[in-house]
């Protein structure tokens, strides 16, 4: 697992110039109920409207990262003339995909690919309307905003302007090397992935009004390494002021799970091994122009979720600018941003596959008492030891960090609201034994019907509609209570309240994984997870 945190950096003379005197010279016009053209600071654009949303796609928010820019910070777009199109995505980022991925990319990847998307209601009450910023997961080498399940007029229906943003992933989101230092001595360097989000929140900042959202009222949401982007965001220097509400779904939270390189020295003794592998040597402008000459596809070499090259691939670091210090770190300090937060995880992160009988001993074996352990995590005695193995799997990086932070959060002042997600879709059940990574997605975005097709019930319907209602309230309020649902407490960690989205509705409970959780919480503070 990994994770990793732009600063106001010198924009260019000439573009830069070029963009103020189109901003003074031509006024954004704020798009009315139904319009489809709308006017930001780099020129016009034309959307697409349906029955009840209006969707631009594919609108550029930096240069493309190509050539000179490549492991660059986000650099500002080129104005342009006339009306741009906006009705299609763009690319997203340059990837390997792999099969079985939750959430397939809709555009082939290629380099070329900072785009944003937006969704707006046609028809807006009047004021501003809340924004909801998504940030997809993949593990930092793969995702995209493409995909069919990330679809956010269902958001935008209920009341929110959604925005979609795609960020560099594998070698061209985590890349340091003594030559880039050299070229960059003061940074940003490494984390060029969260540049790219933080790029894309200040571009949400300057034009979000010109869809008719409120700039003052932006939820960051995320999963897997979104929601690890999210935890990230909340503790970076340069985020700041860049959102006022956060929901991390899957994301982790604890030291030892988000961070790959701890500093920008080690990810760049990586950097170094991978141009070995390629054939650059020396940490000079001309190794950096070799590097930057490298084909794309060379960067990638075949690199996704299930092929990882830790040997040349650093990932997520502490480059002292972006990314200052652990998140763990940053939030029992109390350096987090001081928002709302809304954190989970799934009942089964992880059940992909069971684990041999011996790995799941070795599991148990961990938390010294290993009778006690098997008890908390089998108190029927069934003796499903796969089953065992397939919890504690998840529990380790998902669900217990998740009670950790929103324990510190709360504790903090924050209004904090803890989740878990138990619904299966109905065509799965029998097939897994509980709610898997991401598989959540779809019913927080109501796109459930994308993702099982024809074999969507009535019942996985309802659950999204339920789901998506929590999140908008949230967006809206910092409450994801609202008229008609469950209620849904807020968390404290004496009461151990938590929202359980089960097969038979949202229920408010106790947790009742409190006895394994605690286990796993045994084993961090011990430093043996």
């Amino acid at each position: 697992m990994i994770a990793r945190m732009v600063s106001s950096l010198t924009r260019v003379f000439l573009i830069g110039a070029l963009a103020a005197a189109a901003a003074a010279t031509s006024p954004r016009m704020i798009a009315a109920d139904g319009a489809t053209r709308v006017k930001i600071d780099a020129g016009e654009l034309e959307g697409v409207a349906t029955d009840k949303v209006i969707a631009f796609k594919g609108i550029p928010f930096a240069a493309p990262p190509v050539g000179s820019l490549r492991w660059k910070a986000p650099q500002p777009v080129t104005p342009w003339t006339g009306v741009r199109p906006a009705s299609a995505y763009g690319h997203d980022c340059m990837q390997e995909p792999f099969g079985g991925d939750a959430a397939p990319l809709g555009t082939p990847p290629d380099e070329d690919c900072l785009v944003l998307n937006v969704w707006t209601p046609k028809t807006r009450p009047s004021g501003k309307v809340p924004v909801m910023f998504w940030i997809y997961g993949g593990g930092f080498v793969n995702g995209g905003s493409s995909p069919e399940v990330y679809d956010g007029s269902r958001l935008a229906e209920a009341g929110v302007v959604l925005v979609s943003a795609n960020y560099r992933v594998g070698r061209f989101g985590f890349f340091a090397h003594p030559a880039l230092t050299k070229e960059t001595p003061k940074g940003p360097l490494g984390n060029y992935a969260f540049l790219d989000q933080i790029e894309a929140l200040k571009w949400v900042k300057r034009n979000v009004a010109a869809f008719g959202g409120d700039p003052g009222n932006v939820t960051i949401f995320g999963e897997s390494a979104g929601g690890m982007s999210v935890n990230t965001l909340m503790t970076s220097p340069l985020a700041r002021g860049l959102f006022h509400k956060a929901i991390v779904q899957s994301g982790g939270g604890r030291s030892s799970t988000l961070i790959a390189a701890k500093t920008l020295k080690s990810a760049e003794e990586i950097g170094v091994a991978f141009a070995a592998e390629a054939g650059v040597t020396g940490d000079d402008a001309a190794a950096l122009e070799k590097l930057r000459a490298l084909p794309a596809a060379r960067l990638v070499n075949g690199m996704n979720l299930m092929k990882q090259q830790p040997k040349t691939y650093a990932g997520t670091m502490i480059d002292g600018t972006v990314v200052v210090e652990e998140a763990e770190a940053a939030f029992r300090a109390g350096r987090q941003a001081k928002v709302p937060y809304m954190i989970g995880a799934n009942d089964l992160e992880f059940g992909f596959f069971a684990p041999p009988p011996a790995r799941v001993e070795e599991m148990l074996a961990r938390f010294g008492d290993r009778d006690k352990a098997l008890a908390a995590y089998d108190p029927q005695g069934t003796g499903n030891l796969g089953l065992v193995g397939m919890a504690i799997a998840g529990d380790i990086p998902m669900m217990e960090p998740a009670r950790m932070l929103a324990r510190i959060t709360s504790a903090a002042g924050q209004p904090t609201w803890h989740y878990r997600f138990s619904y299966v879709a109905t065509s799965l059940r029998g097939k897994v034994a509980g709610a898997l990574h991401a598989t959540e997605i779809p019913f927080v975005f109501s796109t459930v019907r994308a993702k099982y097709k024809d074999a969507t019930t009535a019942d996985d319907e309802a659950a999204g509609k339920a789901a998506t209602a929590y999140w908008v309230a949230f967006a809206k309020t910092g409450d994801p209570n609202g008229a008609g649902l469950p209620k849904w407490p807020r968390y404290a960690s004496d009461t151990d309240q938590i929202l359980d989205f089960t097969l038979t509705g949202p229920v408010a409970k106790a947790d009742p994984f409190k006895a394994r959780l605690d286990l796993v919480e045994g084993l961090a503070t011990k430093g043996t997870r």
